[in-house]
């Protein structure tokens, strides 16, 4: 049984009084201690296939259908004050912007310190404690001294360190990481990276990356989902997605990854934008950009497909070849 499974996982919205559907089947599993990243442009889904694993959907007034078992338990199925006691004990949850994550107005060690006295039962010099370890564990200079500081008063990569700490607080199974990086420069982004692969290794826990670096993926993920317009286009490990990308929005991902001696003037470039999920094209959503596109794509969807290797890809390419 797989750690965590998705299957024909699917959110809508009502926009205008019509149903928008801005996820459409997404279907993979992970296992405990597999790093899984989901990378793809901003727009292709990758942060409401998040939000709708933790159930947070549906508090926006997104209807989730599918479903979503982890470690055999299926939590759709769950009512919301069950899925409260698995979102940070079980589940943790890191989100985006770590600069306007943090309340501004109480102190970090107190924001650390909230999920852990919800989700366990200790007293609040125990729970300080164990935060200041953990925060020590996470390379935070002067753990104490940060724990009385206010938000402001912390640099960038502190201030990811703190919404990371936040998450661990309570030992979860899993961990959701909604492009923890982002806003980070490059050598504190080195430094984010390597504590994740720390963690997931001293832990063993779970890691769903999502993100769309693909120089973060190659470091640290064992798959890659890659996402577009709501969709999965294809599933991999991460030695055969970037040996032998098999998906045309893969292969012009790589391609637009600037390389050491490129010639001015040689970066690749995707033209065109993703589409919205009110107005996606017909048949295959990438077929308007894709170079290789023919008659089947502008009017049927793919279906997502396992072949050779062990890799899952949604593209009539592969499909007119088994037939």
């Amino acid at each position: 049984m797989a750690f965590l499974e998705v299957k024909d996982l699917e959110v809508e919205f009502q926009v205008d009084k019509k149903p928008v559907i801005p996820l459409k089947g997404i279907s993979f599993e992970m296992n405990e201690g597999e790093v899984l990243g989901i990378v793809g442009e901003t727009g292709s889904g990758k942060s409401l296939t998040a939000h709708a694993i933790m159930g947070l959907s549906a508090m926006s007034g997104g209807k989730i259908r599918g479903s979503v078992k982890f470690a055999g338990q299926s939590l759709l199925d769950l009512s919301e004050k069950a899925m409260q006691s698995i979102r940070g004990s079980q589940i943790a949850f890191i989100p985006q912007n770590p600069m306007t994550s943090l309340d501004p107005v109480y102190r970090v060690g107190d924001q650390i310190m909230e999920g852990l006295l919800n989700h366990a039962d200790l007293s609040k010099s125990k729970a300080k404690q164990q935060v200041l370890d953990i925060m020590e564990k996470l390379n935070i200079p002067k753990a104490e001294h940060v724990f009385q500081q206010y938000p402001h008063e912390l640099s960038g990569g502190l201030k990811q360190r703190i919404v990371i700490a936040m998450g661990l607080c309570a030992n979860p199974r899993l961990l959701i990481a909604d492009e923890p990086t982002t806003a980070l420069d490059v050598t504190v982004q080195a430094q984010i990276v390597r504590l994740f692969k720390e963690i997931t290794v001293s832990k063993g826990i779970g890691l769903l990356l999502i993100t769309h670096d693909l120089g973060v993926i190659a470091q640290i993920c064992d798959k890659v989902a890659v996402m577009y317009a709501g969709n999965l286009v294809e599933l991999a490990r991460i030695e055969s997605l970037f040996g032998s990308p098999r998906h045309p929005y893969t292969q012009a991902l790589l391609n637009c990854i600037p390389s050491i001696g490129m010639k001015q003037g040689s970066l690749a470039a995707i033209y065109g934008n993703v589409p919205s999920a009110t107005d996606c094209p017909d048949g295959c959503p990438f077929h308007p950009r894709c170079p290789h596109s023919f008659s089947t794509c502008e009017s049927t969807m793919p279906t997502l497909i396992q072949i050779e290797g062990g890799a899952k890809v949604a593209c009539h390419l592969y499909q007119e070849n088994q037939e």
